[in-house]
């Protein structure tokens, strides 16, 4: 249990024992991520890093915070699934939208859609919480896939970067349900 109840009404309510099936994983907690050790924010493009949060290889599936801490671009992709995101901190939009998030924003970004995804210059870093479904196509300049992006160069490209600093390149296991 966490932080012990003091005035609270259920205070007495006791917690149920057992509360796992069989063989299913606990939960994952982090404290902060957005705000944690650099080193977990795996590099996505040179303006840009990520910090997984959760990961499901088996759904084809991610949640991360995008961080960017000037003017930044992911690159242009299409998505064939549906996309969450919401703004912690920071600005960012797509050039194809009228509209720039900032703290405290939601987007739902619907299925079949592209999009160039920039980060603005901003007293604040941008960063911004995304559940993500693979797999993210890249666009060339006329909006032709020329590239893919799923979970599975995603983990590859965190074990990589934790292997190179001190992480591990195991840590990124500890995240998969």
């Amino acid at each position: 249990m966490g932080e012990a109840a003091t005035t609270e009404f259920w205070r007495n309510i006791k917690p149920i024992a057992n509360s796992f099936k069989p063989g299913v994983l606990p939960e994952v907690y982090m404290s902060d991520p957005a705000n944690s050790d650099e080193r977990y924010f795996v590099p996505i493009s040179e303006t840009v890093s990520s910090r997984p949060v959760w990961i499901s290889p088996q759904r084809n599936m991610w949640a991360d915070i995008l961080m960017s801490k000037s003017a930044g671009l992911v690159n242009r992709h299409y998505h064939p699934h549906q996309i969450f995101a919401y703004t912690i901190s920071g600005k960012w939009g797509y050039l194809e939208h009228d509209w720039t998030a900032t703290a405290g924003d939601f987007v739902y970004e619907t299925p079949g859609e592209g999009h160039t995804l920039v980060c603005y210059d901003s007293p604040d870093p941008m960063k911004v919480f995304f559940v993500v479904q693979g797999p993210l196509i890249w666009l060339d300049e006329d909006g032709k896939g020329v590239a893919h992006y799923d979970v599975h160069d995603y983990i590859a490209a965190a074990r990589e970067h934790y292997a190179s600093n001190g992480i591990g390149a195991d840590y990124v296991d500890t995240l998969f349900r």
